[in-house]
């Protein structure tokens, strides 16, 4: 595997993945560059997978985004922008059948062909099929310059090649989680595969399947067994006494206002500790009431039929899970009764949510350079830049795993357009007073009396 030299053109920007949040800044510069067209904030992306995709595999028919339309890639930060959800309706020739649908969310496949329409039109910005490897400062004789940064990337055949570039963003977006001891195999599938996994799979083979989980993609998964597999046992294995309602009343959802990052960041920490204690089942391990009412009017209906093939094991943990040729076991444990039983599947799916990105796995040694708090998290400036412990003037911006210092909107849609249009305006503030302290003359001039 070689290793090409630095691209000559040397970036202001390059972006690490190229999801929504990536897509809304590369939208914001390049707005910011239709007002400038002589000093554009020059930019690149780097995608790891082979095309555009966001959540593909929980693409479940019929399910529908969990936030209104307007909270798109741009509009928070320019109503007017041809990027909008809006502007994609009239292009799809779709606006007024949507306005007729009276309905504030679209169905999550609808989101995500407007995603894909959107990131078409800036297909120039972003190579895709690549991965970052490392982020590190040039270094010239034998030492590192303070204001410049080298991001090795590695394509699809293994070649590698650097780029330079005065600041990086990255959004790598969340890592999927699975219990300790688990692993995915053919039977075993995280919810962030499924699709996938199911598709592989001859649907008359699945006979017996369970969802780990309480949140909302268990119980969109356990209601897609239920449509799709109508031979099998589904079970739902809760941790909780059954689904907890989500919620999305109009007071509980400024929490995803753009002025309550600024309420959070600069707020005392028992402010802070409020924001999560009240208002976690806004996000976390929740669910649309509809989905809840929906799953237990199906329950409800085989009770009366007497024919159970929906089944809710509350208060339930996996304590193991064991995989052989003929099938998979799990053992699953009940708080209820402290009792364990044996459970036979041809399919078990955990919906146990995300850890979120670690800019440290790129960073490496380049990590020292950065602050962390009491807690051991990075610390991160309003703008969502890095905090250096050295004289380093390049950035190192997140988009995600800032969820300890900008709230719950950190790696959320809520706040996309906003938060990409404070990354970029940053960066071109940044990029300003560099510019102003190059034009500076070196020496004094003469005061005048």
């Amino acid at each position: 595997m070689g290793i090409t030299g630095s691209s000559e053109e040397i970036y202001e920007l390059v972006g690490i993945g190229f999801g929504p949040s990536n897509l809304s800044l590369a939208i914001a510069l390049e707005e910011y560059g239709a007002s400038t067209p002589q000093n554009p904030v020059t930019s690149h992306f780097f995608e790891r997978q082979p095309t555009f995709g966001w959540h593909r595999n929980m693409l479940l028919p019929s399910t529908t985004m969990q936030i209104s339309f307007l909270k798109d890639l741009a509009t928070y930060r320019d109503p007017v922008s041809r990027f909008s959800f809006i502007s994609y309706l009239h292009a799809s020739n779709r606006l007024v059948q949507f306005v007729n649908n009276q309905d504030f969310f679209p169905t999550r496949q609808e989101f995500h062909q407007y995603l894909e329409w959107a990131a078409a039109s800036l297909s120039d910005r972003v190579t895709y099929g690549t991965e970052v490897t490392s982020i590190r400062p040039v270094t010239e004789a034998g030492a590192s310059t303070a204001d410049l940064l080298e991001i090795e990337v590695r394509a699809g055949d293994g070649t590698t090649r650097v780029v330079t570039a005065r600041n990086v963003v990255i959004s790598t977006g969340l890592v999927p989680r699975l219990p300790e001891g688990v692993t995915s195999d053919e039977r075993v599938w995280h919810s962030s595969e499924f699709l996938s996994k199911f598709n592989a799979r001859d649907p008359q083979s699945l006979k017996n399947v369970a969802v780990v989980g309480a949140g909302q993609s268990a119980a969109e998964i356990t209601r897609f067994f239920h449509d799709s597999l109508p031979h099998a046992q589904v079970s739902a294995v809760l941790p909780s006494y059954g689904y907890s309602i989500a919620d999305d009343t109009p007071f509980a959802n400024q929490i995803f206002d753009p002025a309550a990052v600024d309420d959070y960041y600069f707020g005392t920490q028992q402010a802070r500790d409020a924001f999560w204690r009240y208002h976690r089942n806004t996000n976390y391990g929740v669910v649309d009431a509809d989905v809840i009412r929906d799953l237990h009017q199906r329950s409800y209906d085989e009770q009366v039929r007497g024919s159970q093939r929906l089944h809710f094991r509350n208060l339930t943990r996996v304590a193991e899970v064991h995989s052989a040729e003929s099938g998979t076991t799990a053992v699953l444990h009940s708080l209820q009764n402290d009792r364990t039983e044996e459970l036979a599947l041809d399919a078990l799916v955990f919906a146990t949510g995300y850890d979120a990105l670690d800019p440290a796995r790129l960073l490496g040694d380049f990590d020292q350079h950065f602050q962390r708090d009491a807690a051991g998290k990075h610390r991160t400036e309003r703008d969502y830049r890095l905090v250096s412990a050295s004289e380093l003037t390049c950035g190192i911006y997140l988009q995600g795993g800032t969820e300890h210092s900008h709230g719950l909107t950190s790696a959320l849609l809520s706040n996309i357009a906003v938060r990409s249009g404070e990354i970029a305006d940053s960066i071109a503030m940044r990029r300003a007073e560099r510019e102003l302290d190059h034009a500076r003359p070196t020496t004094n001039a003469p005061s005048v009396a």
